[in-house]
């Protein structure tokens, strides 16, 4: 007897706050940047992340030490939500950095939001020429002339056993 009371007590207060809860919501200021996405959170140098904002109807503005001032624009379909690209800047040092948005007169930071690496060091690898070279033609060239002399030559031996 005394759990079914207890239940019916938690049942009837989780059931009051449940109520409450929407109603304590409703009247809240909708216009406030709540949650800011970057992605990717791991980008190059030189590299374009998409940002998305929660709570930016209007669109706004957004800023960082690794990007210049990008707009946000109001995504369609998705109530109360903005979007931006920002591109990464070529001399931005490796490291997290914060970004700051402003929408609608309210401001939010979300510290270490995304992270930017070092860029690859890479040589031309050979994409400076066209085609192959004199030496790449020399070395295909006398690889297939070994491979049809080798050939040949158990081609050779072969006939010569089945004769004895």
């Amino acid at each position: 007897m005394r759990t079914t009371r207890a239940l019916a007590a938690a049942g009837a207060a989780v059931a009051v706050l449940g109520l409450a809860a929407p109603a304590a919501t409703a009247g809240g200021d909708h216009n406030q940047p709540s949650n800011i996405v970057a992605l990717p959170s791991v980008i190059a140098r030189g590299g374009q992340m998409t940002v998305t904002v929660d709570g930016c109807p209007q669109g706004g503005t957004m800023t960082s030490d690794a990007f210049r001032t990008t707009h946000l624009t109001p995504v369609r379909g998705a109530n109360e939500t903005s979007k931006g690209t920002a591109t990464i800047k070529q001399d931005a040092r490796p490291g997290s950095y914060d970004i700051t948005v402003n929408c609608s007169g309210r401001r939010l930071t979300r510290p270490a939001a995304f992270t930017v690496i070092g860029g690859v060091r890479g040589g031309l690898g050979g994409s400076s020429s066209s085609g192959a070279t004199a030496t790449d033609i020399a070395i295909g060239g006398g690889l297939v002339a070994a491979a049809v002399a080798g050939g040949g030559l158990f081609w050779m031996r072969r006939r010569s056993e089945r004769r004895i």
